[in-house]
């Protein structure tokens, strides 16, 4: 069964959107992790469906997250703008709902094309971020070469936040996948890398959880901002600048995040879906 997909990305963080509205495909974690295979397959960061909104829940489709590896995610920033980006080009409408598994996304489509989303609201409890043990998020006793006092939260997925003089000179390759594996992170952890500029300007670097090092990373970004402001390194809002490109992050008086940015979709295709396992 050939099947119809779009490449998209946000700020350089990619990918491999299929849809599910109509009915289901088959495709299992295995299958999804051989699509976002880089070399055997399309290739991605993420693999996203569309599928139904739930039963009950008002949002215009419900966005099914999984890393490369084939693993689902609670929360995708850039992803959630790229679906609104072809749903908003469905409908016409400059307004939608998206539903994943963190929550319901609003989402609003400006006339330049930029896409805001609203994360929600950061939770900062040890057992929301979660933690193995308790601990303060705002400083964690955790380190890795020179790398050490990170600030956890969750996002609908669990960040850990390092700032560092130089985010450049990081070996993230090398800390990354050591700190994500961290036994005080039961279902691992994002590592966010993050170099405040200025107040309203912080570089960030992230080695995503199941992904490894992306070229940007929507909650990863929301995260940097949220813990540089808890920690009065920043103000509320700032330009995050990542390898792909610049977010806007703004947390608001009421606790929810913002995150602004560009979409762009690279190509469309259809897939074999036989030719890859099940």
């Amino acid at each position: 069964m050939r099947v119809p997909f779009v490449k998209m990305h946000g700020c350089g963080n990619d990918f491999v959107v299929l849809d599910e509205r109509a009915g289901p495909l088959g495709l299992t974690p295995r299958r999804a992790a051989a699509i976002a295979d880089r070399r055997e397959g399309v290739g991605c960061d993420q693999f996203i469906v569309i599928e139904p909104a739930p039963p009950g829940l008002s949002a215009d489709a419900f966005m099914r997250i999984r890393n490369p590896d084939g693993q689902e995610a609670g929360a995708c920033g850039n992803a959630t703008r790229c679906v609104v980006r072809l749903l908003a080009g469905e409908t016409g409408r400059d307004r939608l709902d998206v539903a994943t598994l963190a929550g319901v996304l609003p989402s609003t489509v400006a006339a330049d094309g930029t896409i805001t989303v609203d994360m929600g609201a950061p939770r900062f409890d040890w057992r929301d971020v979660p933690l193995a043990r308790p601990m303060d998020t705002l400083h964690l006793d955790l380190s890795a070469g020179p790398l050490d006092d990170p600030a956890a939260l969750s996002m609908g997925n669990p960040h850990a936040t390092f700032f560092v003089p130089d985010a450049e000179s990081v070996e993230i390759a090398r800390l990354g996948p050591l700190l994500e594996h961290d036994s005080l992170f039961p279902e691992r952890a994002n590592i966010g890398i993050a170099q405040v500029l200025a107040p309203d300007r912080i570089r960030l670097r992230v080695w995503e959880r199941g992904a490894g090092l992306t070229r940007a990373c929507g909650s990863g970004a929301c995260a940097a901002l949220v813990n540089a402001a808890r920690r009065g390194l920043s103000g509320r809002h700032a330009q995050v600048i990542v390898d792909g490109g610049t977010l806007a992050i703004t947390w608001r008086a009421d606790g929810h995040v913002l995150m602004a940015g560009p979409t762009a979709i690279a190509f469309r295709g259809e897939i074999e879906l036989a030719d890859f396992p099940q």
